[in-house]
């Protein structure tokens, strides 16, 4: 690739916001200066608009192998790479699950043909594959994966003795979904029997509710304090919860740490009166009051990770009676904006937010030379226009669902340019047809 040069860009990095010039060489930032000159290099002028690091997302489900009628690597990248988000870690619960190192290196070998943005995957951890887990390299992926709550096929992990045994048995970041069995099986009972099928949705967070996320996520961290497991809690989203969490040491330090998704910080319980099934994802999106405390927590570094979760259903799916809609829906290439859209609101600054979506993420997984602008560091970067209002439609997203749960929304940023290894990937609306992509690496 020829040198690039991005001129009188508003640099949001490393909790600085500042005027610069970066130039790119191949697929590195080759320098970063207040006034760069180079005439081999394509200029991109960026006077008046934002440049930040590539957001790197810790949790997705871009539904291939196996329900790719959903999403597929492809199309679910080509999103994300629209919205800004550069690198994704995919989890384990396709068809087949990604529950054997063989199968968790086809699925590397779908993205190595197909993927748009940076991959990496996370390797299931089931109650009957402990002696597969033990031969994973802690290299060979982000991390591993473990559902202490409900999930696809045979991958909720609910025998304690083989719980404490993965916890012992790894060096790799454990992320887990929390949310009690037992009280979600006790939960829907109660409400099936008063509704049968057809329960309204505003009882999901009820159903699958914030005890049960207490019960289970208290239970995980104990075990990690009493193993010395590395463990990560995905997509929190209640206020109980964050009093399980600190603050009082850097990132770098954390035995445990917290990631709260986009749609938790955006929605709340009011909201099912007008989204429906749309904003069923598990763990539910609960109260007002359980969504202040998880922004009070998100700024205040107890939550260490801003996700998406994104999980792409056909609306006809979606539009089911309460037991029959799946839960999820698609996020990525809607988070950054969504994100910019609470800053112009005064809930965050934009060096908190890069913070949270590009640094430490790179940090917690020990990605290789991703998640920062810094010189020597791979050109994964993200042009945004503040001031570029757009309505969310369906026509005007990517993803292979052909929905959003913004839809309707009129942002006030816009993604202007991606940049994926250095390569730019999306430019004003259109998506490269070029691929380049790379496999994550990691620092362990």
């Amino acid at each position: 690739m020829a040198k690039q040069l991005i001129k009188n860009a508003t640099i949001v990095n490393e909790n600085k916001i500042f005027e610069g010039d970066v130039l790119i060489k191949d697929d590195c930032i080759l320098k970063i200066d207040s006034d760069i000159s180079d005439d081999t290099a394509k200029i991109i002028d960026a006077k008046g608009s934002y440049l930040f690091p590539g957001v790197i997302d810790d949790q997705v489900h871009f539904r291939e192998p196996g329900l790719t009628h959903k999403g597929n690597i492809a199309s679910e990248s080509r999103a994300a790479i629209a919205g800004g988000i550069t690198t994704f870690m995919e989890q384990p619960n396709t068809i087949p699950q990604a529950t054997t190192i063989e199968k968790l290196e086809e699925k590397f070998a779908i993205a190595s043909e197909t993927s748009y943005a940076n991959y990496s995957f996370l390797f299931g951890g089931t109650n009957t594959n402990l002696e597969e887990l033990k031969r994973l390299d802690k290299n060979a992926c982000s991390g591993v994966k473990l559902f202490l709550g409900s999930s696809t096929g045979n991958m909720l992990v609910d025998d304690e003795e083989v719980l404490e045994k993965i916890f012992r048995s790894t060096e790799m970041v454990i992320s887990t979904h929390c949310e009690d069995e037992t009280t979600i099986k006790n939960n829907l009972a109660t409400y099936k029997a008063k509704y049968g099928d057809d329960i309204p949705v505003k009882n999901h967070p009820l159903i699958r509710s914030a005890e049960a996320c207490y019960l289970s996520s208290s239970k995980a961290i104990a075990l990690a304090k009493k193993t010395g497991a590395r463990l990560h809690v995905f997509h929190l989203s209640t206020a109980k919860e964050m009093d399980l969490f600190r603050n009082d040491i850097p990132l770098e330090d954390k035995k445990i740490t917290a990631e709260v998704c986009i749609h938790h910080l955006w929605f709340s319980d009011a909201d099912y009166d007008t989204k429906g099934t749309l904003i069923k994802w598990n763990p539910a999106v609960k109260t007002a009051a359980d969504r202040s405390k998880l922004w009070e927590a998100l700024l205040d570094d107890r939550i260490d990770v801003i996700a998406t979760d994104h999980a792409p259903h056909l609306l006809s799916e979606k539009d089911n009676v309460y037991t029959k809609a799946p839960s999820g829906g698609p996020l990525v290439q809607h988070a950054l904006v969504a994100m910019l859209e609470k800053h112009k609101e005064g809930l965050i600054s934009l060096e908190k937010m890069v913070e949270k979506m590009c640094h430490n993420p790179a940090k917690l997984f020990d990605i290789k030379k991703r998640g920062y602008i810094r010189e020597g560091y791979y050109a994964d970067l993200v042009l945004a226009d503040m001031n570029k209002s757009w309505l969310a439609t369906p026509d005007s997203n990517f993803y292979k669902c052909g929905w959003s749960p913004f839809d309707g929304y009129t942002f006030g940023s816009q993604i202007t340019h991606t940049f994926v290894n250095g390569h730019l990937a999306y430019e004003n609306g259109k998506l490269s047809e070029e691929r380049n992509a790379k496999r994550l690496t990691f620092n362990r």
